[in-house]
């Protein structure tokens, strides 16, 4: 199989307005929609999906979520790594995303 391919997204770092003060990018929807489409079988709990993400010179795994309400997919971003990158809340981000399958 092919390896899937790389999506390099441009996007702010929000914070969740809930508990917990999640920070979040969200991955913009014509992207999001490519990956449903392409990937939406791979779906774990909640619909989401494995994925590596790169910012920076830190890369590591986690999972994406989709939000209904946007069609949107989005990605948290751990405090160990926004301290590493120097991340704070409505910076921009460039960051690279692969689907793990």
């Amino acid at each position: 199989m092919l390896k899937p391919p790389a999506y390099k997204i441009k996007a702010k770092i929000w914070i969740y307005s809930g508990q917990g003060a999640w920070h979040f990018v969200t991955v913009p929807k014509d992207i999001s929609t490519e990956i449903s489409k392409m990937f939406g079988y791979l779906k774990a709990s909640w619909g989401s999906l494995q994925v590596d993400v790169t910012i920076g010179e830190t890369t590591w795994k986690t999972s994406i979520f989709p939000d209904k309400k946007s069609g949107c997919y989005f990605i948290p971003i751990k405090s160990d790594i926004r301290k590493n990158e120097k991340i704070n809340e409505g910076d921009e981000l460039e960051l690279e995303l692969q689907i793990l399958v």
